[in-house]
């Protein structure tokens, strides 16, 4: 009996761990969360993200051809909204169109993620130092953030929570 055993435990331990299926994700990057924390004048914004191909990330040397211009030299976007007078306003700060502007874009790193499944699901961490706001006669402000992959797809865009500025 003994010796039947365990070939059989084996055998159904191996048929059960192949039946199990791996999750597929979209090519396309998702924003799955947004969170701040803020400190005074600065703010850690964290963005939970999962994108099938694995392909969120930007090297070192990834600044030119497709990642020279300035639209895709950055691959997280955060474009800064103030409430004025009970209407969220978008306010034009895109380094792409004015060089002085104040930019709230980003280059996250690429970490190529281990194993045959290529899908990266994880935080983004950018402090957003000097100031996560910009000064003005209003006081509640937000982001509408979203990111980028390798191969120039965006992903949704998701509001990161309100603040009232310090």
């Amino acid at each position: 009996m003994r010796k039947i055993g365990i070939p059989l435990f084996i055998f159904l331990a191996l048929l059960v761990s192949s039946c199990l299926k791996v999750e597929t994700y979209p090519d396309e990057p998702s924003v799955e969360a947004v969170r701040m924390t803020v400190s005074g004048d600065s703010a850690f914004l964290q963005v939970d993200f999962i994108d099938g191909d694995g392909n969120v990330g930007l090297g070192q040397s990834d600044t030119s051809g497709v990642f020279g211009a300035c639209d895709t030299r950055y691959n997280l976007f955060c474009v800064y909204e103030e409430l004025r007078n009970g209407v969220w306003m978008q306010i034009s700060e895109d380094p792409c169109l004015n060089p002085n502007a104040v930019p709230f874009y980003y280059r996250v790193p690429w970490a190529t993620p281990p194993g045959q499944n290529k899908t990266q699901k994880g935080t983004i961490t950018v402090q957003m130092y000097p100031g996560y706001y910009l000064a003005s006669g209003f006081d509640t402000c937000r982001f509408v953030v979203r990111i980028c992959d390798r191969d120039l797809n965006f992903s949704n865009n998701l509001f990161s929570p309100t603040y009232i500025k310090p």
